[in-house]
């Protein structure tokens, strides 16, 4: 099976102690985020889980925690890293650009290439964030992380309830932009030896030669696991009826990612980010609070989906 990290929150960036403490557990705990009373158990065991998967913006604390590091050896891996233009005024704790970057280019030599991608996401155009400003920043990334990663992702902005909340002067981007702006980026991307795919977008940048089949999708992963071997997965969970992404088991928790991204889709509110971030215990086999006594804890059926050729 596959055990996901980042569809919640970024436990990367925000979690590496507890992520070190479940994984020499060998076990971890998952809060139902609509019935909390209902708790999963996942064996964190490289016989069973054949995957890690990570989406984060900030890779460092694992990256420079070589006891971590060691322990994730053990498990095939799949990183997207998210590095965008944006100032403090739209992600206010994200680590400076040229940290990140170096953090995809780490990951890159350690892991491979073929098992690290590169996110440019949420897309959205304001006076200061122009399509031209779009356009410099993305080509600038590209030329750095060139060698270091074969995937770049993009997607516009959604303005889901949470983000027209946190960031009410948000606009969706409008087609003949989304247009302009994807033709350019694929061209750019292929320029530095990358694929690009769209997240959620349909299929209306195929044409110009992007990849429209999902960002995470089985093909992906068993990309990622090398030449030889397949996942025989079970029916996909969707996130939304416009992905396309296999997502299954993750292990985090809404409202409690510190970057505080206003465009965040996963956080209601920075007050609940940080009333819940409080709670955590690096202990503690959730990621948010520990055990009640009217929970009621499933042990998850978990067996290897890998087949070989």
């Amino acid at each position: 099976m596959i055990i996901q990290t980042g569809q919640r929150t970024d436990i990367p960036a925000f979690y590496s102690k507890w992520l070190l403490n479940r994984l020499r557990q060998g076990f971890v705990m998952v809060r139902n985020p609509f019935y909390p009373s209902s708790v999963s158990r996942y064996e964190l065991n490289p016989k069973t889980v054949d995957m890690i998967t990570f989406c984060t913006k900030n890779p460092l604390p694992v990256l420079n925690n070589p006891e971590l590091m060691e322990e994730l050896s053990a498990y095939n891996q799949w990183w997207y890293v998210s590095l965008t233009p944006y100032g403090k005024e739209v992600e206010p704790n994200v680590p400076a650009k040229a940290e990140v970057a170096e953090g995809i280019i780490e990951l890159g030599k350690r892991l491979g290439p073929e098992k690290v991608g590169w996110r440019y996401d949420p897309i959205f155009i304001s006076e200061k964030y122009s399509k031209a400003y779009h356009l410099k920043a993305f080509e600038n990334i590209a030329r750095r992380l060139c060698g270091f990663t074969k995937t770049a992702v993009i997607s516009f902005i959604d303005l889901y309830p949470k983000v027209k909340r946190n960031f009410p002067e948000a606009r969706e981007v409008c087609r003949e932009d989304r247009l302009s702006l994807g033709k350019a980026f694929v061209e750019i991307a292929s320029r530095y030896g990358m694929t690009l795919r769209p997240c959620a977008e349909g299929k209306e940048l195929e044409a110009f030669g992007a990849d429209c089949s999902g960002c995470q999708t089985v093909a992906v992963l068993e990309q990622a696991l090398g030449e030889g071997r397949h996942l025989k997965v079970p029916k996909k969970t969707q996130a939304r009826k416009e992905c396309s992404c296999y997502l299954n088991g993750d292990i985090g928790a809404y409202n409690s990612c510190g970057h505080l991204c206003r465009y965040c889709y996963a956080n209601a509110s920075p007050q609940l980010v940080m009333q819940n971030m409080k709670e955590h215990n690096p202990d503690s086999p959730l990621l948010i609070g520990e055990l009640k006594d009217d929970d009621r804890v499933f042990n998850t059926e978990q067996k290897s989906w890998i087949v070989r050729a």
